[in-house]
């Protein structure tokens, strides 16, 4: 008898016993609170170079982690060497090109993906006619920071001599290995020489070819290297000024940011391994909108962007969209994988995130020094990520603290 007895007291303490130890957790000190949200902006900015005369562009040969070129927009490209920048031009073009200013001039380089055997990079600038030019050089035998000036060999050449502005200007290799060439509409408002929808001409593209040897030779795998009229070099088209564009290094996916008109700025996407031959509408459209304002059109065939931004031309909100990278750098790590971008007339940084949409936009402070204008990014061999300012400094993106 006693012992189940025993075992039935003994239980009901256990029971009484989980019953008080229950009771007294909520009597306990509540949970901390949680840390307060990370207020610390994306990145800040470092100053690498200064005392520039319009610089528009910085890049690095592949491979190379020591040094960057920046090329200035009046015929000087410039070396720096663990940030320091040498004092002789590596290049010189004054005298060729169109000086004027405005949207001519020196406009990008590119290093060709064998540099470091073949010694071949690549400049785009506006000659003294306004016509735009491509011409590959070779670095000199026995000095790697100074380029040979007798090596020029023309790749390309785009009658451009109407108007001064649309040039586009940017040279970029893509993982493919083949190079790629922006090129604006051929200036005016609105398109008065109808090349966005004209795919015969090289004028409102971009364009795709491979110079491997030279004279170039057309990719077989372009959208319109059988579909003859089409020129064969057209990659994209329906572009007003593609001013900038770059490729995600880690995904090859490419970004286009194209300067609108009078309205609206827009970036442009297509994802790796795209076959190309995209129409982004302009002039039908001017980014999401049927151009021009207040007429009707039809979108049927053409490709919308992912990201607009409305303006007013040479307002606080904004003139022309300067296209950016995804940031794959290490010294600024909340910038990490976001879509990094500008404005001309604002001076400031944007950012979001692709996630099969534009997600998470955020902005960095603006510049608040007068007539400050943010004129382009680059990006180092390293993934680091640079801006140019039309006061001639040129900035790294770095960590906030």
């Amino acid at each position: 008898m006693r012992g189940p007895i025993g075992v039935v007291v003994i239980a009901a303490a256990g029971l009484i016993g989980v019953t008080a130890c229950a009771d007294y957790t909520k009597w306990a000190d509540p949970p901390p609170p949680p840390p307060p949200p990370d207020t610390t902006p994306l990145a800040a900015l470092q100053v690498v170079a200064q005392k520039l005369r319009a610089p528009l562009y910085v890049t690095a040969p592949p491979g190379d982690t020591t040094r960057t070129f920046i090329v200035q927009q009046f015929g000087h490209i410039r070396v720096m060497v663990n940030d320091r920048l040498l004092g002789p031009d590596f290049l010189t073009l004054t005298g060729i090109i169109d000086s004027s200013g405005g949207e001519r001039g020196v406009l990008s380089m590119a290093f060709d993906p064998h540099y470091a055997t073949n010694g071949r990079f690549y400049v785009d600038y506006t000659d003294t006619l306004g016509n735009i030019q491509v011409v590959r050089y070779n670095v000199s035998t026995g000095n790697p920071n100074l380029a040979d000036k007798t090596t020029a060999t023309p790749v390309l050449s785009i009658d451009h001599h109407l108007h001064t502005n649309h040039n586009g200007g940017l040279l970029l290799f893509g993982p493919d290995g083949y190079l790629y060439i922006g090129v604006g509409d051929g200036g005016g408002t609105g398109n008065p020489l109808h090349t966005g929808q004209d795919s015969t001409v090289l004028l409102a593209k971009i364009l795709r070819i491979d110079v491997t040897n030279l004279p170039y030779t057309i990719p077989p795998t372009n959208p319109f290297a059988s579909r003859p009229p089409a020129a064969p070099e057209v990659w994209a088209y329906g572009l007003r000024n593609p001013w900038r564009f770059s490729f995600d290094r880690l995904t090859h996916d490419l970004y286009i940011g194209d300067v609108g008109q009078d309205s609206v700025e827009e970036v442009d996407r297509e994802g790796a391994g795209d076959p190309g031959g995209h129409n982004y509408g302009w002039p039908v459209m001017e980014g999401d909108r049927c151009y021009p304002p207040g007429t009707t059109c039809s979108s049927a065939g053409l490709t919308p962007p992912i990201l607009t931004y409305v303006h007013g031309f040479a307002s606080a909100t904004g003139c022309s969209i300067i296209g950016g990278y995804v940031y794959r750098g290490k010294l600024a790590p909340k910038l990490y994988g976001r879509y990094v971008y500008a404005d001309l007339c604002t001076a400031v940084v944007s950012t979001f995130t692709w996630n099969g949409a534009v997600t998470d936009r955020q902005d960095l402070a603006p510049f608040t020094a007068p007539n400050v204008h943010i004129t382009s990014f680059g990006e180092d061999a390293r993934g680091e990520l640079y801006l140019t300012i039309s006061n001639g400094i040129v900035y790294r993106f770095a960590a906030a603290n």
